[in-house]
């Protein structure tokens, strides 16, 4: 995270102190550096410059409209889940046929939408959703492109919750029945069967599991070929992890290298879904102690960020380094940094040596530019708090701070209850 940096003592964003944006915008908030934006996707993008390639951002990592902005004039697609991603991709200017739609659960209105969109191609979960897409697309006189996502039964050895690669998840046709969908999918009059798709998990550190997965797409293909499909694309999906600890990922370089000696028997154009490897250390959590609280087991820091804005560690479990914005002469102390909401899974970090941080101490919670946004609540009715991007010397408040009043705005009192 070498965008973010101490200078004399004090946590800069690029060339932006984050005190500076404390003062002014208040706490808590989520801060992204345009610059690690840019040099993650560059880095990721150019391991793979020896073949034909497509980067489709995973935008349920962070869908801010800036970010994708800033994504989409770099080249960068989008692989989404919902219409909502697809609305807001669009709206960031990410050319539509960039676009890869996945996700278990598709309506007959975002299947709509997507279609009338043209984007690239659908993810297919299941039968059923197929039949759905084709009935939609014939009802517009459309043909929709498709792919199969095939699940290849590989284990990528990460959080349960977020393997998607094996015989019990939910997503993905099992590699066996994938053939005779294939032909099925290819007699439909109007699907257009253009690719295969897997995608095993996320926060993977091994390059392994990717090339065992990777084999069996390759071959896929082959046997697809031999039957008359031809597969234009190869979508094998995002999940490449980056280091929160002590984690050692292999760098895109690596990933690239390993993948791109499998897929040299096949002439298809890969389709790639990063997401975490391109925005989860490019932005930084940053809340305020509010209170202290120390007990015979241990010290509460109660800051005012909290589960709902960040929510990892909760359901996870995760790691994220914690760091003063002043730096101090901090000693350690056993403890947890907790945040206001009535639960005792409210938590930042738990049961780990912490800096001693006092009552008015700004913390920088790292590593949270993927997945923390995107998954925040208003749980507790707490406003969710304001991103802020920034770009060299200069930050722009690129979603505000809510107020009480959108907490409120959809909702309705009935007059003669």
């Amino acid at each position: 995270m070498n965008h973010f940096h101490y200078t004399n003592g004090e946590m800069y964003c690029e060339n932006v102190p984050l005190k500076k944006i404390a003062d002014e915008v208040g706490t808590p908030f989520y801060v992204y550096s345009a610059a690690a934006f840019r040099k993650h996707f560059e880095d990721f993008d150019a391991s793979f410059k020896k073949v034909p390639h497509i980067i489709c951002f995973a935008v349920k990592a962070n869908s801010n409209l800036a970010v994708l902005n800033l994504l989409g004039k770099l080249g960068c697609g989008a692989d989404i889940v919902s219409g909502g991603e697809l609305y807001r991709a669009l709206k960031a200017g990410i050319d539509s046929k960039k676009i890869v739609y996945a996700g278990v659960g598709k309506t007959e209105e975002e299947i709509e939408f997507a279609l009338k969109s043209d984007i690239l191609m659908f993810n297919i979960e299941s039968l059923q959703e197929l039949e759905k897409i084709n009935v939609v697309a014939k009802r517009l006189n459309k043909k929709a492109r498709i792919a199969l996502r095939v699940n290849p039964n590989v284990d990528p050895k990460t959080h349960p919750y977020i393997s998607t690669g094996l015989k019990k998840n939910k997503f993905g046709i099992p590699v066996e029945k994938a053939y005779h969908e294939y032909e099925y999918a290819a007699s439909l009059s109007n699907i257009e069967v253009v690719g295969a798709h897997c995608h095993i998990g996320s926060q993977l550190t091994d390059v392994s599991p990717f090339v065992d997965a990777t084999k069996i797409m390759v071959e896929l293909v082959k046997n697809l070929k031999d039957k008359g499909i031809e597969i234009k694309y190869l979508d094998l999906g995002g999940g490449l992890g980056i280091k929160y600890k002590d984690e050692t990922p292999p760098s895109p370089k690596e990933y690239a290298d390993k993948l791109i000696d499998v897929i040299k028997e096949v002439d298809v154009t890969l389709v790639f879904e990063p997401g975490r490897v391109i925005a989860g250390n490019a932005g930084v959590l940053v809340t305020k102690v509010l209170y202290t609280k120390d007990t015979e087991l241990k010290s509460f820091k109660i800051v005012d960020a909290a589960m709902n804005d960040l929510m990892r560690p909760t359901l996870y479990g995760s790691y994220h380094e914690i760091k003063p914005v002043k730096e101090g002469n901090y000693k350690n102390v056993y403890g947890d940094i907790v945040g206001p909401i009535c639960e005792t899974g409210d938590f930042l970090a738990k049961d780990r040596d912490i800096p001693d941080f006092q009552q008015g101490d700004l913390v920088a919670v790292m590593s949270a530019g993927a997945y923390g946004f995107t998954m925040s609540s208003n749980y507790n009715s707490r406003p969710r708090v304001p991103e802020i991007l920034v770009n060299k010397n200069k930050y722009y408040i690129v979603r505000r701070r809510e107020t009480y009043d959108d907490l409120i705005g959809p909702e309705y009192i009935p007059e003669d209850l």
